[in-house]
């Protein structure tokens, strides 16, 4: 039995308790590990009277060494900072003369010492912006004064001990690999709070990776003391042409802090989701950790995927922003506010969860035996006794040096961030936001959504972690109470209590926010269950496995920035199999005759799958393959409320896309600023809102808006340049003509559908 704590979220009243093993939870804001009433406290103890502040204490010390001299020093800084005057004086000679002929000899050139100091000036100036100062005294005095204000407005922060104990024993093994915390973003407290629960485990506090955006007075000086490092949202000043010196001022500081044994974290998706669902990865930072590992300047890292989930967002919500206003920038005095609305606010519980850490080096070996049956291109790591042998191309560090890296960046970005969703709990709001807005849109009594909880439990059960315990209709008030007025009403009809999601704008969107908390877990089946129910509406209602998968692939084609729908090691084909055997599970999907199968015949099936392309040498086994995919595939006919629920998943997404498709007429013969076009979206949007034309208030949303154009840009639909900063939208050749916009607005219409309830 261990001292814990359950959290006011799971119902048992905010007092201390004993969690045993089984539950192997803990909150952070009232267990201490180095103080406290315990069994072998001494009356004498005076941490037994102050646990809080003798936690801080003594809690463990760790050197943290700065290296910004080390960086100053370093072959790669000087190449950069010469290369850098070089291509000044080149600029200027082009100016001169029009033809950058005038620099002839930079040695001699009598300009290029003043040119070069300049640069070595600018790349001091740059560092000092940029370094953390990690103060381990910063570190306990802001770690006691969590431990006095988390509690004025979260109910508990917690986390796993089983997931602790690993981290631990995986810092004491690592010998002197560095720890690379990976937290999906979604709150500024996210900067602190993975240092905070480090820290109050011993474990060593990474540096971490912050916006320069934050770089604002008396908070900038205390996160950098924390451990941040400040780096520019925008690294290069000009479209086009690279900032030389700060990328290798970037490059070489991450380098050296990773030699240097300091742990890292950053957040691989770059910024805070606006829609709860994560963002695809940035490979920026990620690409020099790699880089760093394949040219030999660290032996190793283990990178760490982290799971953070609010009950209710700290930050406030994103809808002014979903709707295409501008984001406001972060000053003092909006800092100070948002923190005293905070203190004077209830938020909830908030959940952090550890995953398993894996090994670049493995995951790197991993991919080259992938890559070695496939005949694609092997990684091979370099000599660490050749690690400091740079060439001049390094220099342009976050763009990863080796093109032939980028692919396995962009896989490892990808595999972390899936990851990361896997892992992450589903608090109450999760819940009952998704339940509301896929069930119940016209509301429901509290027993009703309490007994749709109880089948939601059970489906998720060993399945995906839930943050929350107690009776569904105690869950259902609490989370309903937390969401607040403004997203769920409350009203009393005879003797029922009805809880009714409010589906308009603006309000709509910060409550799609929790509910897509749970929508990539279930996103595979709604591709499934979406596309039975548009060939149901066919003439032709037959459809065979085989046909369902190729049209459901192209479907997970068009939602690629939406979702990361598998890792880069698995097979969608076969993820769209076990997608199938769920549904049939649930009785939503009906095979041939009733025909079901047990366990072993359907990971039988899965392999067949999967093994599609592969020549077949036993007819019975050709057989069976052919009955598979051939089988005709239908929904069941008494599941209508499950079948709308799953299509209410997706079918926001398809409502925002094919408005995005159908006004690419307007670019037919000329351009547009891409901030202008979607400012049209959302009107648009809002137009066929009001008229009843799209059922899905919360089909207003920047994100999808953009995430589409970016889709058509990869699809070569759409031309996409820069101007002075601004992004122009033209269409490619090929889609300049009515014909060709009407081409595409048919195969995007062939994945859009609207749940029965809804029509």
């Amino acid at each position: 039995m261990t001292e814990g704590f359950k959290a006011r979220g799971w119902f048992e009243g905010g007092r201390y308790d004993i969690i045993d093993d089984q539950c192997g939870v803990k909150d952070l804001l009232r267990v201490t590990q180095h103080a406290g009433r315990k069994p072998y406290s001494s009356i004498l103890d005076w941490g037994v009277y102050f646990p809080f502040l003798a936690q801080c204490v003594r809690l463990k010390k760790f050197e943290y060494l700065q290296v910004s001299d080390a960086v100053l020093q370093s072959v790669r800084l000087k190449s950069a900072i010469k290369q850098s005057a070089e291509n000044t004086l080149r600029e200027r000679a082009e100016l001169e003369d029009g033809t950058g002929d005038g620099l002839h000899s930079t040695g001699q050139n009598e300009d290029f010492q003043k040119v070069y100091e300049k640069e070595e000036k600018r790349a001091v100036q740059i560092l000092m912006g940029m370094r953390s100062k990690l103060s381990d005294f910063l570190l306990r005095v802001t770690s006691w004064l969590l431990y006095k204000l988390l509690p004025r407005f979260l109910s508990g922060v917690v986390t796993n001990t089983k997931q602790i104990d690993m981290l631990k024993a995986t810092a004491e093994k690592s010998d002197g690999v560095p720890l690379i915390f990976l937290p999906l973003h979604r709150s500024h407290l996210d900067y602190i709070i993975v240092s905070f629960i480090l820290l109050n485990n011993d474990i060593r506090s990474p540096i971490v990776v912050a916006g320069d955006n934050l770089q604002i007075p008396i908070f900038g000086f205390l996160l950098r003391g924390l451990g941040a490092f400040f780096i520019k949202r925008k690294i290069d000043p000009v479209v086009g042409k690279k900032d030389i010196l700060y990328r290798a001022v970037l490059q070489t500081y991450t380098q050296h802090i990773l030699e240097a044994g300091h742990n890292l974290e950053f957040f691989v998706e770059g910024g805070r989701t606006r829609t709860g669902k994560p963002c695809m990865p940035k490979s920026g930072i990620l690409s020099v950790i790699v880089n760093a590992f394949m040219d030999g300047t660290i032996k190793d890292a283990l990178l760490v995927p982290v799971s953070v989930n609010y009950e209710r967002l700290v930050d406030g919500h994103f809808v002014t922003e979903q709707m295409g206003q501008r984001k406001k920038a972060e000053t003092l005095s909006s800092a100070i506010s948002g923190i005293w609305k905070a203190l004077n606010s209830k938020y909830g519980l908030m959940r952090i969860d550890f995953n398993q850490p894996f090994s670049i080096k493995e995951l790197v070996q991993t991919y080259n035996e992938i890559a070695a049956v496939e005949g694609t291109k092997i990684y091979t790591p370099a000599s660490r006794a050749m690690h400091h042998i740079q060439s001049s191309s390094s220099l342009y560090g976050t763009d990863v040096v080796n093109e032939d890296q980028r692919t396995l960046v962009e896989s490892i970005a990808r595999q972390v961030v899936y990851d990361c969703v896997s892992a992450t709990s589903v608090m109450t709001t999760n819940a009952i936001a998704f339940l509301l807005l896929t069930r119940f849109r016209n509301g429901a009594t509290e027993e009703r959504l309490a007994k749709e909880l109880d089948a939601l439990r059970k489906r998720l059960c060993g399945r995906k972690d839930l943050a929350f315990s107690g009776e569904s209709i105690q869950i259902v008030r609490y989370a309903s109470n937390l969401l607040g007025k403004d997203l769920v009403s409350r009203t009393k009809e005879g003797d029922a209590i009805v809880i009714k999601p409010n589906v308009q704008l603006p309000h709509v969107i910060e409550l799609t926010y929790y509910g897509n908390g749970l929508a990539p877990y279930f996103v595979l089946q709604s591709i499934v269950v979406t596309a039975l129910h548009i060939f149901s509406q066919k003439e032709d209602k037959r459809i065979t496995r085989k046909r369902l998968k190729e049209h459901c692939i192209n479907h997970c084609d068009i939602l690629r920035y939406e979702f990361i729908l598998s890792k880069p090691t698995q097979n969608l084909d076969q993820l769209l199999d076990e997608a199938i055997d769920v549904l049939r599970e649930e009785d939503i999907v009906i095979l041939p005759e009733n025909k079901s199968y047990n366990e072993m015949e359907m990971h039988s099936r899965r392999i067949a799958s999967y093994v599609e392309n592969t020549m077949w040498d036993d007819d019975d086994d050709a057989n069976v393959y052919n009955e598979m995919t051939e089988e005709v595939i239908r929904l069941a006919s008494d599941k209508k409320e499950e079948i709308d629920a799953y299509i209410a998943i997706l079918a926001p997404y398809g409502f925002t896309y094919l408005v995005v498709v159908n006004l690419l007429v307007e670019l037919i013969g000329n351009s547009t600023l891409e901030s202008d076009f979607i400012k049209t979206c959302i009107k648009e949007l809002t137009r066929q809102i009001e008229c009843g034309e799209c059922p899905y208030s919360e089909s207003v949303s920047m994100d999808s808006i953009k995430n589409c154009l970016k889709l058509l840009e990869k699809w070569e639909v759409l031309e996409v340049s820069s101007t002075h900063g601004l992004r122009l939208l033209a269409l490619e050749p090929a889609y300049e003509s009515l014909s060709g916009i009407e081409g595409l607005i048919e195969k995007f219409e062939s994945y859009v559908c609207r749940a029965e309830s809804e029509c």
